[in-house]
């Protein structure tokens, strides 16, 4: 049976004849055409008519046509309008901004713009520091992108990803309480988009970039760090491989082996690939061999890019060769960051005993779970509808939280790493199951803990600018 979502779900408007059964036969052709029904509600009563709205959850667009055609060839019933819930809920954006204090008087507008406004003008002018506290500096991170690598789209350009972007704006403020604002550039220059991150940093606390294709991630993101004095994120890369290593260390614990000891393989050698293979070595793994389309990553491979000959000098000690297939002959974890049948379930087989599977490829999965059920000890994947879902929003907002609140400078692998283990210890050890490795996303207590184990560790590694304690009181 196909999944239903309600990110394909529509509202029916619908006009019935006022007869007894009219409306079960509608419920029929829904549930014939293999939708679910949603809720009922009536709109209005007509002489000999009444019009209801019904929700209904399909599988996809198409979906949701065949429903609607099926609804149409109900007697005595007419479909007045089909609404797709999705688009209704981006009507006009889902972010905007809000006054955070009331304009009703001349005294208001008085301090709030003209003339008191220029008083705190020349105190930040006079002091650069106070921007910190005296503007929404203080809590706003910037979500930027291009729009060249959108979710599973590809290339879509920046008024496609701008959804993609207010979406994330809408995490951060659900999730960590940090205020964020979409730019989308319309550039695929490397250069230009160091240039405008560089010149709207005054405004920001934190940049988090997102959604560019790789290799030009990599360069975009190093330029910025080595520039700018507030963190900059690319969480394509270190939120997938924090939350990656975050399941990690909890399915370790149920199949009893170690980091270090561990035979990882990792389809995918772009963004993602690259971050879950560095926070993996950073946090102990000795043996990542990383395959792309044209196999095992190697020292002597010829044709490697810039970014595959580094990673190559990092990873693969014992050299191996051959189609991420051939690389899964004994392995004990295998990650996905690819493309979907990246791999097959009779190489998954073949992997060492109570093996790890993390197919993170949306929304196809590297290997379908229901194709490996039985051969391996835990699967994970990209999804919502299987279990132990790795999403981003598990990192992120508390990363950013615990980030702004020491005015750290920078996020560094450290406070990665602190950031993984404080998602993996959300989970009481007596509770970990094969089928929950990682807590859910609506799981409040995850960010709050990010936020502090982050803080933590900048602190420690003496990026923070200030205390947490002393953030916190202010």
């Amino acid at each position: 049976m196909a999944h239903m979502s309600a990110s394909f779900s529509a509202i029916l408007r619908l006009r019935l004849a006022d007869r007894p059964g009219a409306f079960a036969e509608v419920a029929t052709a829904i549930g014939d055409a293999g939708a679910l029904l949603g809720a009922i509600d009536l709109v209005r009563v007509e002489p000999g008519h009444k019009v209801r709205d019904v929700t209904i959850l399909a599988a996809d667009e198409e979906h949701m046509e065949r429903v609607a055609d099926a609804v149409r060839g109900v007697a005595d019933v007419e479909v007045e309008a089909v609404s797709d819930r999705t688009f209704l809920a981006h009507l006009g954006g889902k972010i905007e901004v809000v006054s955070r204090i009331p304009l009703k008087t001349r005294d208001d507008l008085s301090m709030a713009y003209t003339p008191g406004v220029a008083r705190v003008s020349s105190a930040i002018a006079a002091d650069p520091e106070a921007i910190w506290n005296l503007t929404v500096k203080r809590n706003m991170v910037a979500v930027i992108s291009d729009g060249t690598a959108v979710l599973g789209l590809g290339d879509i350009g920046p008024g496609g990803a701008l959804p993609v972007m207010e979406g994330k704006a809408v995490l951060f403020k659900e999730f960590g309480g940090v205020d964020a604002f979409p730019l989308c550039l319309d550039t695929k220059d490397v250069d230009e988009i160091v240039l405008v991150c560089q010149a709207v940093a005054p405004v920001f606390r934190g940049l988090n970039l997102e959604d560019i294709s790789a290799p030009r991630c990599f360069e975009v993101e190093r330029r910025l760090r080595e520039t700018l004095d507030i963190p900059v994120f690319h969480d394509d890369q270190h939120g997938t491989a924090i939350v990656a290593l975050a399941a990690l260390v909890n399915a370790l614990k149920l199949v009893g082996k170690r980091l270090e000891d561990l035979r990882i393989v990792v389809t995918g050698v772009g963004a993602a690939g690259v971050a879950v293979t560095k926070i993996l070595l950073a946090a102990g793994a000795r043996d990542v061999v990383g395959c792309d389309s044209k196999g095992a990553i190697h020292r002597e491979r010829e044709g490697l890019n810039e970014v595959k000959r580094e990673y190559a000098e990092l990873t693969n000690p014992r050299g191996v060769r051959g189609s991420a297939d051939e690389a899964l002959e004994g392995a004990d974890v295998f990650i996905g960051v690819s493309q979907p049948r990246a791999v097959s379930a009779e190489a998954v087989g073949r992997m060492a005993d109570r093996a790890i599977v993390f197919a993170m490829a949306n929304p196809t999965p590297e290997v379908l779970p229901e194709e490996i059920e039985g051969r391996v000890e835990i699967i994970a994947t990209g999804r919502s509808d299987y279990p132990n879902q790795i999403n981003n929003v598990l990192a992120f907002p508390g990363i950013f939280r615990g980030a702004l609140d020491v005015r750290a400078s920078e996020i560094n692998e450290p406070m990665k790493i602190a950031a993984a283990t404080a998602i993996a210890e959300t989970i009481d050890p007596m509770e970990l199951t094969a089928d929950y490795i990682v807590p859910s996303v609506f799981d409040r207590t995850v960010a709050p803990a990010v936020a502090a184990a982050v803080a933590r560790a900048a602190e420690d590694t003496g990026v923070a600018r200030r205390r947490r304690s002393v953030a916190s009181a202010s």
